[in-house]
């Protein structure tokens, strides 16, 4: 089980006395430290900004509404900002929420190695950085992050790929299937860290059933840069899966499955396919993430296979709570302090499971939990 980091006794002092030294100065110390993070209620309506990635995944809309609508709860101001995917965007709207006096800064980055110019300043102001879901790389000034377990999102989406072929059964068991079955293989954007733990812990949980001759990749495509999804792009996964089909499965074979790491790429996937002559009640196991409503009624009509649930409502309340931390002198608390190093330094995380949900389990997973109405998934 996890656990949480509780300051008690002397390390309370000692974090008293530190708040207190930096009340008058421009000094920034480790996590938890700095001229942001006062004494309770004189931060009473700070502004807080919410830089968030892009407006096309309907999960980012759903987060940023979230956060905001908590925050401002709470009393504060709230500077909300959607970035487009486009990097010099999103740079130029955490330089303006810093502009306006923002005293905490939540951040989903387009690009985690984008920012440095911004959180040297943010330091310098004494203003702390959440990463939010996406690790900020190549800088010290990242505070916090929280996010879900991403090498157990690569897991669950491989784990959930061999249960539809057959190869495990619902327990996670072999079955003694030997196939071979036809894989291939996806993964997303190469700037986005996530990405990597995706992959990681999918090839992890593949890579014994392709040395086996179980699965066979096709194409020979499986190291990451030749099968990553720039931005995430639907478009360009579909375009992708359209030229293997037409440069591998031109012999007449058929794709058994397609590892795809986000459902919006999952529904590029299955146009691609559809669009080449695969029936929509014969598609190959297709995986996905993010529990979107449309890959949801995807899987409900036998579509795609299976999506990862990230419950992004606790992901928000997270984010808000150590905003709330930081604003009133408390040290946000944690649950892993040793997995994400974004290359300078390790960052205080808190982490949440995730979810596998496929058509047996979307009611009780989804529904029960008022994620969805049965409405909504019409």
């Amino acid at each position: 089980m996890k656990t949480r980091k509780v300051l008690t006794g002397i390390a309370a002092l000692g974090l008293a006395l530190s708040l207190a030294a930096c009340a008058g100065g421009g000094g920034r110390g480790g996590a938890g430290g700095g001229d942001s993070t006062d004494a309770a209620g004189a931060n009473k309506g700070a502004l807080v900004g919410v830089a968030m990635p892009t407006k096309t995944s309907e999960r980012w809309i759903k987060d940023g509404d979230a956060v905001k609508a908590s925050l401002e709860k709470l009393g504060y101001k709230v500077d909300l900002e959607y970035g487009d995917d486009k990097i010099p965007q999103q740079v130029q709207q955490i330089s303006n929420m810093l502009t306006k006096g923002a005293k905490v800064l939540i951040i989903a980055s387009i690009d985690g190695t984008a920012l440095s110019d911004q959180l040297d300043q943010a330091a310098a102001a004494g203003v702390k950085v959440i990463a939010y879901d996406r690790l900020i790389n190549g800088n010290k000034n990242v505070d916090y992050y929280t996010t879900f377990d991403n090498e157990e999102v690569g897991v669950q989406q491989a784990t959930s790929l061999l249960t539809g072929l057959g190869i495990l059964d619902k327990d996670g068991k072999d079955t003694g299937e030997k196939g071979p079955f036809n894989v291939e293989l996806f993964a997303g954007s190469p700037d986005d860290n996530n990405a990597t733990f995706f992959y990681n812990g999918a090839m992890k949980t593949l890579k014994p059933y392709m040395d086996k001759k179980i699965i066979n990749v096709k194409s020979g495509q499986t190291g990451f840069t030749q099968i990553a999804t720039l931005r995430w792009d639907p478009a360009t996964a579909q375009k992708r899966m359209q030229n293997l089909i037409a440069s591998t499965y031109s012999d007449g074979s058929k794709v058994d499955g397609v590892l795809s790491p986000y459902d919006g790429l999952s529904i590029g996937i299955i146009s691609a396919l559809t669009s080449s002559g695969y029936k929509t009640d014969a598609l190959p196991i297709i995986t996905g993430q993010d529990a979107e409503q449309a890959s949801v009624k995807s899987i409900i009509a036998g579509q795609q296979y299976s999506t990862i649930y990230k419950d992004t409502r606790l992901l928000g309340d997270e984010a808000v709570k150590m905003a709330d931390d930081l604003l009133n002198g408390r040290e946000p608390e944690v649950n892993d302090t040793t997995s994400y190093n974004n290359k300078v330094k390790v960052v205080p995380t808190f982490l949440f499971p995730p979810t596998v949900v496929t058509k047996d389990n979307y009611k009780e997973v989804l529904v029960d939990s008022g994620y969805y109405t049965e409405a909504d998934l019409k």
